[in-house]
């Protein structure tokens, strides 16, 4: 007796056992098929590319369980619309700048780049170990999406204009594609600011419609043809000294994962984030130079009298976008602690190595 209940329990475990696996079999190697909509101009260099390399290393590094199918702004969801797509499950992950999404929550902007602030380096290092993400992702969540940095232009440059800026005056009436806190601060020196998705740019630069437009560094600059329309190049970029792309997910598509699935996502936008700044480091230097030296481009740094009124006009930007509701003093409080703390280290640290390697 004892030895046929015996054999009849271990018979039943071992149906048990082998339901089980075949159940944990079966969603190991179930099949996601995702779609990411982006902002960017389908295979642009840069932005588009980096979300193609995206999608490619979520695909690969999960096996082929998670297959994703990448389209270009206009192919699926215009440009603009691709926060409201992804919030509403239209795509499973999008690939844009939070520097777009005002309409939802000023502060938002935040987390995309802010004039004067952090720079690309700095940038990460508040989102990933100060604090930043965490607050970033507390914002989304009332939208149904959970956000990861994936991507940063770097230091850019601070626009194409079809005239010389040699004072405040000449900023009076411009209108400039700006978006972002950067739009905002050009306004308030008595431009107009102007927000088009990169796809419509240089048609607009070039027939009037825009007087000056900004987008990235020399290296996608020069893939849009932006010195065919204008011919002076303005620096320092103090509108965004290190913009984080954002790759956006639908929150329930993400909770559908696995969390073996879950962390490849995760890892693969974070490797994104470090792969689409070293290519605009690797670059930009050799763009610039073909911009100068091969196209003519006008190089021109901004007057100091016209930087100064910029960064006055910025710091009064940043602190009242920081104090509209209580969320958007946490965020505040939180980058501007980091951004002071990142300034006392850069003196001594990246500005003091800079300078003292460009001695002569």
């Amino acid at each position: 007796m004892q030895r046929r209940d015996f054999i009849r329990q271990a018979g039943a475990a071992s149906l048990a056992l082998g339901t089980a696996t075949a159940v944990g079999t079966a969603r190991a190697d179930t099949q996601h098929r995702w779609k990411l909509i982006t902002s960017w101009p389908k295979n642009f260099p840069g932005a588009g590319t980096g979300a193609n390399r995206l999608a490619d290393l979520i695909g690969k590094m999960s096996g082929g369980r998670i297959r994703v199918k990448v389209y270009g702004a206009g192919e699926l969801v215009p440009a603009f619309e691709v926060f409201d797509a992804v919030s509403r499950g239209t795509a499973e992950m999008g690939h844009s700048s939070a520097m777009y999404w005002r309409g939802k929550s000023e502060i938002a902007q935040f987390f995309g780049s802010v004039p004067f602030g952090l720079t690309a380096q700095e940038m990460n290092g508040w989102l990933y170990y100060g604090g930043g993400l965490e607050l970033w992702t507390e914002l989304y969540a009332g939208f149904g999406l959970i956000p990861f940095p994936a991507g940063n232009s770097g230091m850019q440059m601070g626009g194409w204009f079809n005239k010389e800026i040699k004072s405040l005056k000449d900023l009076t009436g411009l209108k400039m594609r700006i978006p972002g806190l950067g739009g905002e601060v050009l306004k308030r020196a008595g431009g107009t600011p102007v927000n088009l998705p990169g796809g419509e740019l240089f048609t607009a630069l070039r027939t009037g419609t825009i007087d000056a437009t900004e987008w990235g560094g020399p290296y996608s600059d020069l893939a849009f043809g932006f010195h065919k329309a204008a011919k002076y190049y303005y620096y320092p970029g103090f509108q965004e000294p290190g913009s984080i792309l954002e790759a956006m997910v639908n929150m329930a598509a993400f909770e559908a994962l696995p969390p073996d699935l879950k962390s490849i996502v995760r890892s693969a936008c974070q490797v994104g984030n470090q792969d689409i700044l070293a290519e605009s480091t690797a670059r930009n230097p050799d763009a610039l130079w073909t911009l100068v030296e091969q196209h003519g481009v006008i190089l021109r740094v901004y007057p100091d009298d016209v930087i100064a009124k910029l960064k006055q006009l910025s710091d009064e930007v940043v602190t009242e976008f920081g104090q509209k509701d209580a969320f958007s003093r946490k965020v505040f409080v939180s980058y501007r602690k980091f951004l002071d703390q990142s300034k006392e280290w850069s003196r001594v640290s990246e500005l003091a190595y800079l300078q003292a390697r460009d001695r002569s």
